[in-house]
Order: structure tokens, then sequence, then C-alpha cells
């Protein structure tokens, strides 16, 4: 019995991760500590955690075509610059040691549940787009770099897409999240491979994980859910925090 409410208890935190990851970033920060609380080793959770994110880019995309919002060309150019970039970081992922890696994990949740309360609101929305010339290929580097950062971890890289769309391509938030979820199902897929050819995935919890983040993303991409937004950074914050100390300490 206690076995099944662990699945319900993971797919409940996969349905909260999901929506938190289509509207901004970060549902990672939630669902990696999980899947570590719940007895995998480090490594196997990160590649656990693939599962979900990839099934969650497939919903959250086909929702935002179903509001009328389709990929554009530069989201398939950024995200194959950020799936090399992947198969780096999941490399490193793969190589590293359980106990090294629940420090970074601990030390990148606070660092990034901060950015979250204390970064600039930028005011992008009469902005002219910059998507040609030397913007196109500084966007290239940088998904090139957010792509070794997204294989290794994934936590908090949808907050790291989000600021280079809008600092460098001054995308507003609706274009920035739809071409978001389609550089993170590219590069995913590149991820998801690593960990499965290493045979660091726990198919059971992802699928139970993917059930609850397909559903969120579904949800967020068709629905502007903008009223609960501090509640969920107070929500965050108490549970990033928490985990962390946590995962730093085990």
């Amino acid at each position: 019995m206690a076995y099944y409410l662990e699945l319900l208890l993971l797919a409940a935190v996969g349905l909260f991760a999901g929506i938190v990851n289509t509207i901004a970033g970060g549902g990672s920060l939630l669902t990696l500590p999980i899947l570590i609380f719940m007895g995998l080793p480090p490594g196997v959770a990160n590649g656990t955690n693939r599962i979900g994110i990839f099934i969650q880019s497939i919903f959250s995309i086909a929702g935002f075509k179903s509001k009328g919002i389709t990929p554009t060309r530069i989201s398939l150019f950024l995200g194959i610059a950020a799936l090399v970039g992947s198969i780096i970081g999941a490399k490193i992922a793969i190589d590293i040691k359980g106990e090294l890696f629940n420090r970074i994990l601990a030390i990148l949740m606070v660092v990034i549940v901060l950015f979250m309360v204390f970064k600039p609101k930028i005011d992008i929305e009469k902005l002219q787009e910059r998507v040609e010339g030397k913007y196109f290929w500084i966007a290239i580097l940088c998904f090139f770099f957010i792509g070794i950062y997204g294989g290794f971890i994934q936590a908090g890289v949808g907050i790291l897409i989000l600021l280079a769309l809008s600092s460098v391509n001054r995308f507003s938030l609706v274009k920035s999240n739809s071409v978001k979820v389609v550089v993170v199902l590219i590069y995913t897929i590149a991820a998801l491979a690593i960990f499965m050819y290493n045979e660091q995935i726990n198919y059971t919890y992802g699928i139970v994980l993917a059930t609850g983040n397909a559903a969120g993303g579904w949800f967020a991409s068709r629905w502007s859910v903008k009223k609960g937004d501090g509640l969920v950074k107070i929500f965050l914050i108490i549970m990033v925090v928490t985990m962390a100390i946590k995962l730093w300490f085990d």
C-alpha cells in the first residue's frame, strides 16, 4: 500500500512540476529530490527524470499548438545547438559520483530559487525581436552551453532558456515558452538516450512521473496561470530550501 501511495505522490509532484516547467521553469527542483528521497541513486534519479521531461514537452507543444502557437524555425536551430551540448552534459552526469551530485544539486537548487525570486523584470512586449545576424549566433552559442547544463542536471534549465530568449532575442513570454518546450524536447532526446544506454533509468517511476508531467504541461500550455504565481513562488522556496538541506546532509 505504501508503495502505491509513493507512486501517487510522485504523480502529484509531477503534475505540479509540469505546470511550473511550462510556465517558467524549475519543476525539476522538486522532481529530482523526490526521486532521490524515494530511494533511487542520484544518477538513476537524474536519468528517470528525463522521461517525465520528454513526455511533458510533447504535451506542452500540443497544448500550445491547440491555441494556435506553432513552433518557429529558430526553435529547431536552438534545439539542435542545445542537443549537441546535452550530449556533453549527460556524459558528465553519468560519470559523477552520487554524493557529489547531491551536493551540486543542493547548491544549484538554492541558487536557482533565489534567482527566481530576485531576478529583474524585463518589459520586452514593445521591443523588436532580434533573430538575425549576430543575435542569431549569440543565441546558438548560449543554447549550446544551456544544453550542456540541461544534459547534466536539467533543474532550472527552463529559467535559463527564458532568460536567454528575453535578453538576446527579446521574445515575448508566450513565444519564449513555446520555443522553450521545443528546445527541451529536442535536447532531451539525446540526454535520455545516453541515460538509457548506461542503464540509469527506473522506468516505473519514470512513467508515473511522466503522467503527472504531461497533465501539468498540457494544462499550463493552454491556460495562462498568473494568479497563482506568487503562491507558486512561496511553495517552491519552502520546498526547495527544505529539500536542499536534506540533500546536503544526506
